[in-house]
């Protein structure tokens, strides 16, 4: 008797294995009834009979056919073992660390096998997996000095590079996905019970499979379907909290694929649904409603739309709330909207400006926040109201007990720019000085932005005194 191998131990093998055997058992069963009868003209059972042996036949011969593509798919892998371990390096993706079918060049200038980088960048990464540099785009092309220099050397090794890896398709989907994510979106339009369910599923794929998020972008009523069940009430809160939390994080898993990011925003009922999400619901389905506001503003087109749609006084209300599991999503997502000057206004406008010095002053995620007024600072209206609400003694007090670099550097920007528009604010940092030095010793040891906005400081405070002593 044959020793199982490896190949025996795959789950689809041993399902086909186990079809086959009831199909035969089928059969004979068919055959012995059709030699039995006594094939009288006035009986159809036996033509009945016939037709099931031939549809028996037909599934088992496309069962075999299956079987035997695996059996030699596996042979020609374990053949070739050996030859693809001792391929030079550079025919190998620096992902799969395999010899690649299809290589192309990234934005970085590196190069990959197709699938592999693909499935990277479906996963919403941005970066360069070998070099970390941030890619200007996110257009694969092929490498075919590469492709022409590993289809020599495979030809030279006896290797049939084709047969060698069967790729379904270059996001990793099978035709069965996609009939499934069509069944589940039908779901949503369904009963209650069925949207509870599909909801749950399609969170759970969109977050494990990359693939699912892209199938997203293929049609135009996905998103709209997706969020059929909670748009229909004006009470966003009467909607049942778990299906809002599915549908929800279902729409942020999909706001990380690159290809939706504009295709999401866009879709008109998404950003209000998104604005309703903020105001109630559970901690996580508002919290995941920031994240995909955060996650949609990386495209400089969205944080103008998002901005525009008034979404950014749900998420200072949100951060003022001061809920833990949401406060780091919030605080991203308003400083990413905050990077556009217009926004920055917009954020003023809505009380940003108070919210954030409240939580500073009970240090309350304090390195966020800071960045966030660090942008807001180059907007007047804001630094005004900095210096109206005591920034000064918040930031400097800071600045003395942070061991956080970037801390000091945002604070001594800020405390800059305030002394720029509003001079009365240098006698609280002269009084600082002579207690502190905490100017002073900045400018000495801080990093080197730190050293030249605390160096401004000075001189300004130099100016100063030179003035009231001429006076």
């Amino acid at each position: 008797m044959a020793k199982p191998g490896v190949l025996d131990s795959d789950p689809e093998v041993v399902m086909v294995k186990k079809r086959t055997m009831e199909l035969k058992k089928e059969l004979q069963r068919l055959l012995k009834s059709i030699v039995d009868d006594d094939d009288g003209d006035e009986n159809c059972n036996n033509i009945n009979t016939i037709d099931k042996a031939k549809e028996t036949l037909s599934v088992l011969k496309e069962l075999k056919l299956r079987n035997s593509s695996s059996s030699l798919s596996f042979k020609l892998h374990n053949n070739n073992n050996k030859a693809l371990t001792c391929c030079p390096d550079e025919f190998k993706c620096p992902l799969s660390k395999e010899l690649m079918r299809d290589p192309v060049i990234l934005a970085s200038g590196q190069t990959y096998d197709r699938p592999f980088i693909q499935n990277w960048l479906n996963a919403g990464n941005r970066t360069c997996p070998l070099t970390h540099q941030v890619l200007s785009h996110t257009i694969l092309t092929p490498n075919h000095l590469i492709r022409e220099m590993i289809e020599r050397w495979c030809k030279n090794q006896g290797i049939e590079l084709s047969n060698t890896v069967q790729y379904i398709n270059e996001e990793g989907l099978k035709e069965a996905d996609r009939d499934h994510f069509l069944c589940l979106l039908k779901k949503m339009s369904s009963s209650l019970s069925d949207q509870k369910t599909a909801a749950k599923e399609l969170r759970l794929l969109t977050k494990k499979h990359p693939c699912f998020r892209v199938l997203f972008c293929d049609s135009a009523d996905a998103i709209p379907q997706l969020l059929k069940p909670i748009c229909g009430s004006d009470s966003f809160s009467s909607i049942y909290p778990d299906l809002q939390e599915d549908v929800i994080t279902t729409l942020l898993n999909i706001s990380i694929h690159d290809n939706n990011k504009k295709v999401v925003a866009e879709t008109p009922m998404v950003i209000p649904l998104l604005m309703k999400a903020l105001r109630s619901g559970t901690v996580e389905t508002r919290s995941n409603a920031a994240a995909a506001l955060f996650t949609l503003s990386a495209l400089e087109s969205n944080k103008e739309l998002i901005g525009k749609s008034s979404a950014l006084k749900p998420l200072i209300d949100l951060l003022e709330e001061g809920h833990p599991l949401a406060m780091k999503d919030v605080a991203s997502a308003i400083f990413n909207l905050c990077v556009m000057h217009e926004n920055k206004a917009r954020a003023v406008k809505d009380g940003a400006v108070r919210v954030i010095l409240t939580k500073i002053k009970n240090r309350i995620h304090v390195d966020e926040l800071l960045a966030i007024l660090a942008l807001l600072a180059s907007h007047q209206k804001a630094v005004n109201e900095m210096g109206e609400l005591g920034a000064v003694p918040s930031l400097l007090s800071i600045m003395r007990e942070s061991s956080c670099e970037r801390n000091k550097e945002n604070c001594v920007a800020i405390l800059q720019t305030i002394c720029l528009y509003d001079r009365s604010k240098l006698k609280e940092i002269k009084e600082e000085e002579n207690s502190n030095r905490t100017i002073s010793e900045l400018a000495k040891n801080g990093t080197s932005r730190a050293k030249r906005k605390a160096s401004g400081i000075l001189e300004r405070l130099n100016r100063v005194v030179n003035i009231t002593h001429t006076a």
